[in-house]
C-alpha cells in the first residue's frame, strides 16, 4: 500500500504513556491498555494510529456534512484486539518502572519478572529475539466501550511470519482490520436536490435526485506494518429511501426505495417534465399549512472488504441519511 505520509508502528509505540485502568492490574498485568496517536502529514491521506493500526483515509468520505455509517444493532466492530506492542527493549523501558514503584503489588511483580526472565541482561525480555519479533498485547476500540476488560491476556511472545496462539481470540488479523476500517469510513451528506426546490404544491410531482459526482464508492484501509498485514473496507452506494415525512403523500416509486442506475441515485429535473411522475421523488396531497414536512433521505450502503493473502468478503450494510424541511402549499386558482 502506498501512503503519503508513513507512520511505523516503532515510531507509535513511544509516543503516549501507558493508561493504567482502575480495578485493573494497569500495564503492568493483563488488563491495561495504551492508547497510542499521531498525527502525520498534512494531506490526511494517514490522520490517526490507534493501537499499531494505520488508517488510510485518502479515499474516504469529506465535507462537513459527511458521517459515519449505522449498521444493525447486531453487529459492531471489535471492543479491542491483540497485535504486537513492544519490541523486547522496549517492554523492559515500559515494565521496570512499574515494578520499582511497586504500584502491581510484590507478588504480582514477583510473577512477572519470572515471566520475563528480567534479571538475565541478555535473553531478559527475549533480548536476545531482538528484531525477530514483538510482544503482543491488547488494543481497545474507545469508540465501543466498555472494551478495556474484553481481552485479558497478558503479553506474549510471537516470532516474525508466526501465527499467534491459536487459543488467543481477537488477535489481529485481516478481517479485524475490515472492521475497524468499517468504523472509520464517513460517507457524503444526504440532502437531496429537490423540484420545485424548498417549496412545492399539493398534488404536483416533486423529483429528488443526489448529485453521482459525490456518491460514488468511498474506502478506507487499515493495515499493522510491523506484520504486513492490512485490509481495505469499501461502501458503495446502493439505494436511496424516501420518508415524506407525512402519510399524505405519494412516493416514487411506490417503494420509496431509489435504486442506483448508472450510478445516479434519482435523476434531475428537465424543464417541461412538471406533470411527469419522476423516477425518484414525491406528490404530497395535503398541504403543510404553517409549517413544513420533515423529508427523510436515506442512503443505503454495502459494504465489502479485501485483504493480505486473497482474504475479503461482505459486511453488514450501513446507512446514513438526513432530514430536510418542505412546505407544500396549495395551488391557487384564479377566477376571471
Amino acid at each position: 500500500m502506498r501512503v503519503t505520509a508513513l507512520v511505523s508502528l516503532a515510531s507509535v509505540l513511544v509516543i503516549a504513556a501507558p493508561t493504567a485502568f482502575a480495578g485493573g492490574r494497569g500495564e503492568g498485568g493483563t488488563r491495561g491498555s495504551t492508547d497510542q496517536r499521531a498525527e502525520a502529514g498534512g494531506d490526511g491521506t494517514v490522520s490517526v494510529t490507534v493501537g499499531g493500526v494505520v488508517f488510510d483515509r485518502s479515499k474516504n468520505g469529506s465535507g462537513d456534512s459527511a458521517g459515519a455509517l449505522t449498521s444493525p444493532a447486531s453487529w459492531s466492530p471489535p471492543p479491542c484486539w491483540y497485535a504486537p506492542k513492544y519490541s523486547p527493549e522496549q517492554l523492559q523501558e515500559h515494565l521496570e518502572p512499574i515494578w520499582e514503584a511497586g504500584s502491581t503489588g510484590h507478588e504480582w511483580d514477583a510473577k512477572q519478572r519470572d515471566k520475563f526472565n528480567a534479571d538475565d541482561e541478555k535473553t531478559g525480555f527475549n533480548k536476545d529475539k531482538s528484531g525477530k519479533g514483538y510482544w503482543w498485547g491488547s488494543y481497545v476500540n474507545r469508540s465501543y466501550p466498555p472494551g478495556w476488560d474484553s481481552c485479558d491476556e497478558d503479553y506474549f511472545w510471537v516470532d516474525t511470519g508466526d501465527a499467534p496462539p491459536a487459543n488467543v481470540e481477537n488477535a489481529v488479523t485481516p478481517e479485524v482490520l475490515a472492521e475497524l476500517a468499517y468504523a472509520e469510513i464517513r460517507v457524503p451528506g444526504t440532502e437531496v436536490t429537490l423540484a420545485p426546490a424548498e417549496t412545492t404544491k399539493v398534488n404536483l410531482p416533486t423529483w429528488a435526485w443526489l448529485d453521482g459526482a459525490e456518491f460514488k464508492p468511498v474506502s478506507v484501509t487499515a493495515s499493522v506494518e510491523a506484520i504486513g498485514i492490512e485490509a481495505t473496507a469499501t461502501a458503495e452506494p446502493v439505494s436511496l429511501r424516501i420518508e415524506p415525512g407525512t402519510e399524505d403523500a405519494e412516493t416514487h416509486p411506490a417503494s420509496g426505495v431509489c435504486e442506483i442506475n448508472n450510478g445516479r441515485i434519482g435523476e434531475a429535473y428537465a424543464k417541461g417534465r412538471a406533470e411527469e411522475t419522476p423516477p425518484c421523488g414525491v406528490t404530497y396531497l395535503r398541504s403543510s399549512g404553517d409549517g413544513s414536512y420533515p423529508l427523510r433521505a436515506t442512503v443505503t450502503w454495502q459494504i465489502h472488504w479485501t485483504g493480505t493473502g486473497g482474504a475479503g468478503g461482505g459486511l453488514p450494510d450501513g446507512a446514513f441519511g438526513a432530514t430536510q424541511d418542505v412546505v407544500v402549499q396549495e395551488i391557487q386558482a384564479v377566477n376571471r
